[in-house]
């Protein structure tokens, strides 16, 4: 079993001049305002305070940076949990938008992303916004994982459905904790045990 050792905030950049100096494996996690972004990495982390949520859409205009430890057995799993901020604002203007867009855009194409973690609404899994983003990050990595939240909203009809299109993801509720334990473990499995080799 997979336990969270370490959870730190790091820093905050609004820039990626000013984003920290890595050595260790960096994860992104990105995806729509209001998906339940802050929520998971403190479900990830075991730290219910350690990301910030806000009921303003848009609102996290900078990249945090956390550094996170996991254990399993006698291994230590370091590496760094980069929260972005969300895809697709809605009210902020236009100017605001290009901008932080394309800091987003330079930050994904400049630093060495070991794995992103892309999160989609259960309640909503086919918008072109999404799909989108998804196809573009395959383009620069081959390490995407798409991660279905607020799955606990969904009827048990509408999880199974959503399950069987959707093999090589993930679906969890950060309410219930239901798949928090598989994404940790899909994280270490990403990052260390496929490329032991």
């Amino acid at each position: 079993m997979i336990r969270v050792v370490e959870a730190n905030f790091v820093k905050s950049a609004s820039k990626i001049e000013q984003s920290p100096t890595v050595e260790i494996p960096e994860v992104a996690i990105l995806g729509r305002s209001n998906v339940g972004k802050s929520s998971t990495i403190n479900s990830l982390t075991e730290r219910k305070g350690l990301a910030k949520s806000s009921n303003t859409p848009g609102k996290t205009k900078l990249i945090n940076f956390f550094q996170v430890a996991f254990q399993e057995d006698d291994n230590k799993y370091i590496f760094s949990l980069v929260d972005l901020p969300g895809v697709g604002y809605a009210k902020v203007s236009k100017t605001q938008k290009k901008e932080w867009e394309a800091e987003l855009l330079r930050f994904i194409g400049k630093r060495k992303i070991s794995l992103f973690i892309y999160l989609i609404d259960s309640r909503h899994p086919d918008l072109e916004i999404d799909k989108g983003v998804v196809e573009y990050l395959h383009t620069i990595s081959d390490m995407v994982l798409p991660v279905y939240t607020k799955t606990d909203k969904l009827k048990k009809s509408e999880f199974h459905k959503l399950k069987a299109k959707n093999r090589d993801s993930l679906l969890i509720s950060n309410q219930k904790g239901d798949g928090v334990a598989d994404l940790r473990k899909r994280v270490v499995e990403s990052l260390f045990t496929e490329n032991e080799n």
